[in-house]
């Protein structure tokens, strides 16, 4: 079987110099227990609707991980049906990758957590602990507090008096929110790494301020005994008063020291055209700006594409193109994705520029449709017994309520299941691109009717239809969508935080030599 690939030769190929996409297809809670260092998760149950965005060159190698349960093999199957042409299993999955001696990573978006831990000791970016922050505020010193995260995580919970701006938009605004150069500058997040990027982001604009980032963001607050704020809406806004002029030259000679390259409009289109290259173009603006058009952009905020590299890039040493329309924000986020070991670029004239550029035609599935069913219809079925109702729901939002007598499913598991071909099977889901990915396996089980139901629980509650609760069905180890890694650190759980925190701090002793190498820094 040639397109079976052995541990210490992908190993071989991840450090060659070529593109390539390891994509791990396990559900979320597996992929977190342990995945090799730059796998990048595409779950089974979603694989269709993530892969092309993640790689958009079907001409690519890529190289599936499974914990060899046939899993992959499926999903090389689907790849295959979209037009990729160079596609691999990892034999024997995640646990041969362990036996070569490799190691496995527990949690997510591993590199660039472990980039911000290895920014922290090679820059020596300065950090205070939440007690010399509470003794600074007592003292009286000129200070501001600003939360790196997204605006929905800092609702949800934040520093005391803390002002949202997130990494991405820190060049742009923090003349607004520090605009006296004697006041300390703290920026923090929920753990380290967005606390340590942008803290250095600001210090590498130059700031004459004491810039510093808050040791162990939130979580290290609640360890030292603080209290947080939840439901807070301070947050920075743009307005007209950003120096602009003032920022583009610095921040491009910053970019470029760390080479990163600004293309012109008509280069990227002949990149995006071009077969034997990936390229990426993101608009990495904030949510709410005016969309970019043109060029197939995809929105990733520049804080959160730095924060989650492998959320969008699904390929290795691709091409990564960022814009946003005033050029401060966009080369200071390609200098990050430059030392996180992409060849990094921004586009010449921002977002306006991208109308130009024709979008690239990306590797897409056929999806099947399942006929939608109405609640009243669905009541009838169930009281006659005459469908089985497969829940393809978070197996949490289930366990908190579901119809009586259906039972959770994930696609993984439509595989093994047993089928009664003459009965008809109805689909619940919040997600209908999930429930036609489902469908696809389902008819491959030899499901022919098959209907889907993507109303609310109050819908169903409405046509008479019986909820119930199940808190411990399915059970934890069946819940595989679950990531239960350190679940508990922003739920008061302390204990989950240290474990957190320590395995964060951990992560660079565990590289090895070739891992360490994709840095640059």
């Amino acid at each position: 079987m040639d397109h079976l690939v052995d541990a210490p030769t992908l190993k071989g190929w991840l450090a060659d110099g070529g593109e390539i996409a390891l994509i791990d297809v396990r559900e979320a809670g597996p992929f977190a227990a342990g995945h090799p260092f730059l796998a990048v998760p595409a779950p089974y149950s979603t694989f269709e609707l993530r892969v092309g965005e993640l790689a958009p060159n079907p001409h690519a190698r890529m190289v599936l991980c499974d914990d060899g349960t046939g899993v992959a093999e499926r999903a090389r199957t689907r790849a295959a049906a979209m037009g990729y042409g160079k596609v691999f299993v990892l034999q024997g999955g995640a646990m041969a990758w362990r036996r070569a001696g490799y190691t496995l990573y527990e949690g997510v978006n591993v590199p660039s957590k472990t980039f911000g831990e290895l920014t922290q000791q090679v820059r020596g970016t300065p950090h205070i602990t939440a007690d010399e922050l509470i003794g600074m505020r007592e003292g009286g010193d000129d200070l501001v507090i600003v939360d790196g995260r997204t605006f929905d995580e800092f609702r949800r919970f934040a520093i005391p008096g803390a002002i949202s701006c997130p990494n991405g938009e820190l060049a742009l605004g923090i003349d607004d929110l520090a605009p006296g150069r004697e006041t300390t500058i703290v920026v923090n997040c929920a753990g380290r790494t967005r606390s340590i990027i942008g803290a250095q982001t600001l210090i590498d604009l130059g700031l004459e301020n004491r810039v510093v980032a808050l040791e162990n963001g939130t979580q290290g607050w609640v360890l030292a005994g603080h209290e947080l704020e939840t439901g807070a809406a301070r947050r920075w806004a743009r307005g007209t008063s950003q120096p602009v002029e003032a920022r583009r030259g610095h921040v491009r000679a910053h970019a470029e020291a760390r080479g990163v390259g600004f293309a012109p409009a008509a280069e990227v289109a002949a990149w995006l055209a071009d077969q034997t290259r990936t390229t990426y173009l993101f608009d990495i603006r904030i949510e709410g700006e005016p969309a970019g058009a043109g060029g197939g952009m995809i929105h990733a905020p520049g804080g959160q594409l730095v924060q989650a590299s492998d959320h969008w890039i699904g390929v290795r040493n691709a091409r990564v193109v960022v814009a946003d329309d005033e050029l401060v924000r966009a080369p200071m986020v390609a200098a990050w994705l430059a030392g996180l070991g992409f060849e990094a670029h921004v586009l010449a004239g921002g977002v306006a520029a991208a109308a130009t550029i024709p979008a690239p035609e990306r590797p897409r599935a056929r999806l099947a449709e399942p006929a939608p069913i109405a609640a009243t219809a669905l009541k009838r079925l169930v009281d006659g017994g005459a469908a089985r109702v497969a829940d393809l729901r978070p197996s949490a939002a289930y366990r908190a309520g579901h119809i009586s007598g259906a039972k959770w499913l994930i696609r993984p598991q439509i595989g093994a299941a047993r089928w009664d071909r003459a009965a008809r099977v109805v689909l619940i889901a919040d997600d209908p691109g999930m429930a036609s990915l489902a469908a696809v396996d389902l008819a491959e089980a030899g499901v022919t009717d098959m209907a889907l139901f993507g109303g609310s629980r109050d819908e169903w509650e409405r046509a008479g239809l019986e909820t119930v609760a199940t808190p411990r069905d399915p059970p934890d180890r069946a819940c595989i969508d679950f990531v239960s890694f350190t679940h508990g650190r922003h739920h008061g759980d302390l204990e989950a935080s240290r474990r957190y925190l320590d395995w964060e701090l951990g992560l660079v002793g565990r590289l090895d030599e070739a891992e360490r190498a994709v840095f640059r820094i």
